[in-house]
């Protein structure tokens, strides 16, 4: 059956995936009431209806960050999606550019950032924790100097990883040694297809752009191990002038929730901001984006670039984000369960179904350009 909405790839890629891998992705933290909270808070915006409006001609690009785009949507970081395809990133990166949209690399991808810049064919986004390590990150940023990549994403949320109860009830966490490997590995023989795709022809062994660091170790363990161990809990605002020592383009500080953490955001020369709650994996209990967004917006005007991400499953949705004061937004799930259930095709079929989605509800709120697209759509204050 031919994907017709965004449940229908995550339905396909938990059919494919094995379960720890489909776990990690789909999952959040604790008892996942933020994960929870961004889809329905989200479906919960009401928007006003318009007829005879004359939406005959419709153009959906738009600017953010000096960069042309087809739509208003950028393709989220993901850790370890590439694992959901063979050489996963790679595949994604051509969907993106084809689609015209940019695709953004995780610093903790499957791919390096050498092999995505070789599969692209347009500039990429590159996303970068803090890490302990500051000589890797100096490193890290010079090699998306090379890769050209247009745009640096700088995650805050995640000073220390969140808690994800279904991680250990998987094997993915709290089951060290040949105890956990056994299990993946028979959850990954349960998958044959996904198996010799991704587990034989994908190279997994090759743990992306940590790989230099991890001195030959190639266990997905020791992969989640250096995580924890060099996330730095100790990163301060002033941090942003280190990587604006070392980036000198577009800087994007993704995970702020908090009007007065945006404030801070423009006082030290952010370009943009992402509206996010890491899609529910760090602090349960937050505000949805959706809620968070409007206070944001009212906070710092049009003095920095506003993205926003966190239960976006339509392109219905995307036109409620934008409603509600988003420039643009990044879809993440969504992405991962399409490259996961399809690969490249899934990506681009996704990205069709946005689209696509999206003319409907420009069209049936009376809208013909993404900066039409204002609180003026919302009905009732939206939320």
């Amino acid at each position: 059956m031919t994907p017709a909405c965004i449940s229908d790839f995550r339905e396909a890629a938990r059919r494919r995936l094995p379960r720890f891998l489909f776990e990690y992705m789909d999952g959040g933290s604790y008892a996942e009431v933020t994960l929870r909270r961004n889809i329905s808070d989200l479906e919960n915006v009401a928007l006003r209806q318009r007829v005879l409006r004359n939406v005959a001609d419709m153009d959906l690009t738009t600017q953010l960050f000096g960069q042309k785009l087809a739509l208003p949507v950028a393709l989220a970081p993901i850790g370890l999606a590439g694992l959901n395809a063979r050489r996963g990133e790679c595949q994604a990166v051509r969907a993106a550019d084809k689609a015209g949209i940019p695709f953004t690399l995780s610093t903790v991808s499957a791919c390096p950032l050498d092999e995505v810049a070789s599969a692209a064919d347009k500039p990429f986004w590159f996303q970068l924790y803090m890490i302990r390590d500051r000589a890797f990150m100096r490193d890290l940023m010079q090699q998306a100097k090379a890769a050209q990549c247009s745009a640096l994403v700088f995650t805050v949320d995640m000073p220390v990883p969140g808690s994800r109860y279904r991680d250990y009830r998987t094997g993915l966490a709290g089951s060290p040694g040949l105890a956990g490997a056994m299990r993946r590995t028979v959850q990954g023989a349960a998958r044959p297809g996904w198996a010799w795709d991704v587990g034989v022809m994908g190279r997994p062994h090759q743990l992306g752009n940590v790989a230099p660091v991890l001195q030959g170790r190639t266990g997905i363990e020791d992969f989640f191990a250096w995580m924890r161990n060099n996330f730095d809990p100790s990163i301060n605002w002033r941090d942003l002038d280190f990587i604006r020592s070392e980036w000198s383009g577009p800087l994007i500080v993704k995970g702020i929730l908090d009007p007065e953490d945006a404030k801070e955001a423009v006082e030290l020369g952010a370009d943009g901001i992402v509206v996010s709650n890491h899609g529910g994996r760090q602090l349960d209990g937050v505000l949805s984006s959706a809620k968070a967004l409007p206070p944001i917006v009212d906070a710092v005007g049009d003095r920095l670039t506003v993205l926003a991400d966190g239960g976006i499953r339509s392109g219905l949705d995307v036109v409620r984000m934008l409603a509600l004061g988003a420039k643009g937004v990044l879809l993440g799930r969504a992405w991962a369960y399409a490259l996961g259930a399809a690969g490249e095709a899934g990506v681009s079929r996704m990205l069709a179904l946005i689209e696509a989605e999206m003319r409907v509800a420009m069209a049936l709120t009376g809208v013909t350009r993404i900066d039409q697209i204002n609180q003026n759509n919302l009905a009732g204050g939206g939320l």
